[in-house]
Formats: structure tokens, C-alpha cells, sequence
């Protein structure tokens, strides 16, 4: 079974945390919650979400086919501001491994060097204009190669579900689609 790891730092949008992991855990997917500390993580709206690990303990759990990095500004500050999580993302690209990324958090990936020449989707106005030739397409979900992006809270689902698809097929997708009455 394929593990991912979502990334929870404070201040993150919670609703794009919680969808992720929800809807993939519901396509049997095997997911890390991670904090980027042992706290309790205060989300943008101040709900607050108990990841399951650190993001040390995390990273010595063995090889993730996936990462995804939930927006909001203020997690999405913190992701950028932690070399661990340029070097993680850094890594799994360079493995060949999925990279994803919602709302502000695609930042995080510009900083880290991934965007380059690629398409990709975020909130909009968060990156105005790389300078290096990569693209924004301003798409609900936008996929190039194992680098997919995702505009915002209302695009979540779709990001989710595309997701599962990419991690447990299109058949998984449609029975956790089917359920969750769309």
C-alpha cells in the first residue's frame, strides 16, 4: 500500500488539510498527518487539528510515495521557512515521486526550485510570476508529470479526489466519490 504525507504546520487551511487526508484515508490510503513540531496545530481558522507524528519521526517511517502540502499563508509560511520540508519536497521530485500542493503552499515548491518550467495552479495573486518559466494555468487542479497543484479551499475535493486516483486508480476514486454522494 502507498503512504502519503500531509504536512500540518500552524496556521494551515484547514479545510484543505482535513479533506486530504479524509478523502484519501477513505480511498485506503495510507496517510502520515505531520506537524512540523509535537503541537497541537492552530489552523487559519482556529480549529485545531492533532497530526499523528512529527515531521522527524515522519521522515524515518521509510519512503512515501506522496507529499502534500495544504495551504493557507500561515502554514504556508512555515512550510517555506523549514529547510526540512524544501529538502523533503527537493527529494521527492528528484525520486520520481508525487509532489502536491494547494492553495498558497504551490510558494513552497517555487522556493524550493520545483516550479521551474512547469504548469501549475495556486490561490490566486500568491505567485504572481516565478520569472522562471513556469506557468500558471489558474486550473481547479493542474497535473504536470508527478507535480499537481490546486487552487484553493473550493477546489479541495477535486484535489482530493484526484488524488486517490493518482495514488489507488480510477475505480478507487469512484466508490469514495460515490460515497461521499457528489
Amino acid at each position: 500500500m502507498s503512504k502519503v504525507l500531509v504536512l500540518l504546520a500552524q496556521g494551515c487551511e484547514e479545510i484543505e488539510a482535513v479533506t486530504v487526508i479524509d478523502v484519501l484515508r477513505r480511498g485506503g490510503i495510507d496517510v502520515v498527518a505531520a506537524g512540523l513540531d509535537d503541537r497541537p496545530i492552530e489552523a487559519s481558522r482556529g480549529v485545531v487539528l492533532l497530526p499523528d507524528t512529527t515531521l522527524d519521526h515522519a521522515l524515518e517511517m521509510g519512503e512515501f510515495a506522496m507529499v502534500v502540502l495544504p495551504g493557507g499563508m500561515g502554514g504556508t509560511n512555515a512550510l517555506a521557512a523549514d529547510p526540512r520540508v524544501a529538502k523533503l519536497v527537493q527529494n521527492m521530485s528528484a525520486a520520481d515521486r508525487h509532489v502536491c500542493a494547494i492553495c498558497a503552499a504551490p510558494l513552497v515548491l517555487a522556493k524550493a526550485g520545483l516550479l521551474k518550467g512547469r504548469a501549475y495552479t495556486a490561490y490566486p495573486g500568491v505567485i504572481d510570476d516565478a520569472g522562471d518559466g513556469s506557468a500558471y494555468t489558474g486550473a481547479a487542479v493542474e497535473s504536470d508529470g508527478k507535480l499537481i497543484t490546486s487552487r484553493g479551499p473550493g477546489t479541495a475535493m477535486d484535489f482530493a479526489l484526484h488524488l486517490v486516483e493518482v495514488i489507488a486508480g480510477r475505480e478507487t476514486r469512484g466508490k469514495v466519490e460515490k460515497g461521499l454522494v457528489r
